[in-house]
């Protein structure tokens, strides 16, 4: 069982987010918090694994927070929901220790894969979030380009698919329906690959595949 706690500072819309998940298969929603404090106070006492931060305004509290809740409990795992363009902000949410990053209009669906995939240790963002992500990331490289090759060539060629795909903003769903295998399959493909190429996150992946020519950029 996977147990949820939600922040959200108003009350209607946590609710709202709450009914959204109740049914959810091995999901428990440890209920509503409207206040950093609230949410502590609950971490505390009950075995959390994932966070569904709700945010409305860019505000630098909001990275502080972050970045205090991931020393405090580094096994409980943030997901962050809000309708945030500002690429400096997100990468600092990010860097403050946040594993996902949804708009906060995103369907129960694509909620669910980014719990599930927090869950089993992996990061999860949204298609429009990936992009925003990516001219940061690009701008340093410290990796050799012999090296890089090699790298590539040691994947195989249903890795090779799953990178494309994945770097192509697709979900893990998607990948599997697309590739006619399981989403579990997906996701060890894609910690194959992580190892193979010695990447540590999935925006170190994205930006690996731009920079081989895996996939381009529009």
């Amino acid at each position: 069982m996977i147990n949820v706690a939600i922040l959200d500072e108003h009350p209607v819309a946590c609710d709202a987010l709450k009914a959204l998940l109740h049914d959810a298969d091995d999901i428990s929603i440890e209920g509503c918090n409207t206040t950093y404090r609230e949410l502590i106070g609950k971490l505390s006492e009950n075995q959390t694994h994932v966070i569904l931060l709700v945010l409305y305004q860019p505000e630098v509290n909001d990275v502080e927070s972050i970045r205090l809740l991931s020393q405090r409990f580094p096994k409980v795992k943030v997901l962050v929901l809000s309708m945030f363009k500002d690429e400096r902000f997100i990468l600092k949410m990010i860097k403050a220790g946040a594993k996902g990053h949804l708009s906060r209009d995103t369907n129960r669906s694509e909620i669910l894969e980014a719990i599930y995939t927090l869950r089993n240790g992996y990061e999860f963002y949204a298609k429009t979030i990936t992009n925003i992500l990516l001219s940061s990331y690009l701008s340093d490289d410290q990796i050799d380009v012999s090296e890089k090759e090699t790298r590539q060539k040691s994947l195989s060629d249903r890795e090779m698919e799953v990178f494309k795909l994945f770097a192509e903003g697709f979900s893990n769903r998607e990948i599997a329906e697309q590739l006619f295998i399981s989403v579990r399959t997906v996701e060890t493909h894609k910690n194959n690959i992580m190892k193979k190429i010695n990447m540590k996150t999935t925006v170190d992946l994205v930006k690996f595949a731009i920079k081989n020519n895996i996939i381009e950029l529009d």
